[in-house]
């Protein structure tokens, strides 16, 4: 089975900025694929080169086996895409955007552009104008998915959208999967990410840090723990705990990193008197850093800082 999307040294300079260096990225059909990092990690330059909105500074692409540059214009006709700016002129209402895409695709109605907004909760008719951002958004996932295309490109998908229809969007895109269609996933949100994706590439500084599938993602990422007891603990019996590490002690507090589960760290505090306790998930930059081999900052000194 041919990629959805192969990319083959791709990279994009702005004279000494780079955008993307050097991409080799393959993208299965029939997979979620995420693609995430920080604003500004090369994201959007990534998927405006797969469009030829771009063009590269050196390397190739293809989409749906077709040559990004030289058969942009069929890889637009069987792509849908949802910008990272998505906007609409304030007099054009959901519904006559749709029905002008819909003849550009040689499609006869709106049926399954309408099943969309009513799962979406979108009022087709109400002008762009008089639409909140997350409704303006709405419009957007609909134009890229309701012609069902072998391949949805979308950028920042969810911006603007309330947790209800984030959830209702993720299960658009499982369903898509479950038809065989493929969907390229760009976000800087990884928990969207990870639970939809099968596997996630991960960018940063315009360079690819990571590809991984989401189960190994997940193994990374650990939590931070903050114990403040009654009196001081000693902290070895923690630090001796499976999936613990980083343990730092002072005075009354302890802090550490562990992996999916506390429980065996909560059974072990709960011998002392304990005054407080807090549990942060790592941020995605934290995550991130993992990839570099750049070591995180040690959670001891930040957990006073959190407290004041």
């Amino acid at each position: 089975m041919s990629a959805a999307i192969l990319t083959e040294a791709l990279t994009k300079k702005y004279g000494s900025r780079v955008g993307i260096s050097g991409l080799d990225l393959e993208v299965r059909q029939g997979e979620v694929f995420g693609f995430i990092g920080p604003n500004g990690a090369g994201k959007t330059t990534t998927i405006r080169l797969l469009l030829d909105l771009l063009h590269p500074t050196s390397g190739r692409a293809q989409v749906l086996g077709l040559d990004a540059h030289k058969q942009s214009v069929a890889v637009r006709r069987s792509v849908g895409y949802l910008p990272g700016e998505f906007g609409l002129a304030p007099r054009v209402t959901a519904r006559q955007l749709l029905r002008e895409t819909a003849g550009l695709r040689g499609m006869r109605d709106l049926g399954v552009a309408e099943q969309l907004a009513g799962r979406l909760g979108l009022d087709l008719d109400l002008p762009a104008g008089r639409l909140s951002r997350g409704n303006r958004q709405k419009t957007g996932i609909i134009q890229a998915l309701f012609h069902s295309p072998a391949l949805a490109i979308l950028d920042e998908p969810t911006t603007g959208l309330d947790p209800l229809v984030q959830e209702t969007f993720l299960q658009l895109l499982r369903e898509a999967r479950a038809e065989g269609r493929t969907v390229f996933l760009s976000s800087h949100i990884l928990s969207e990410v990870e639970r939809v994706c099968d596997r996630v590439a991960i960018v940063r500084g315009g360079h690819l840090a990571a590809l991984e599938t989401t189960e190994s993602l997940l193994e990374k990422r650990r939590k931070r723990v903050t114990l403040v007891f009654a009196s001081p603990v000693d902290a070895a019996p923690f630090a001796a705990l499976p999936g613990v590490t980083d343990v730092y002690a002072d005075g009354n507090a302890i802090w550490l990193r562990v992996g999916d589960s506390i429980d065996a760290v909560v059974k072990l505090a709960a011998r002392h008197t304990i005054l407080d306790l807090n549990v942060e998930h790592p941020s995605l930059d934290e995550v991130f850093l993992g990839y570099y081999d750049v070591p995180g900052t040690p959670p001891g000194p930040e957990a006073p800082e959190a407290r004041r």
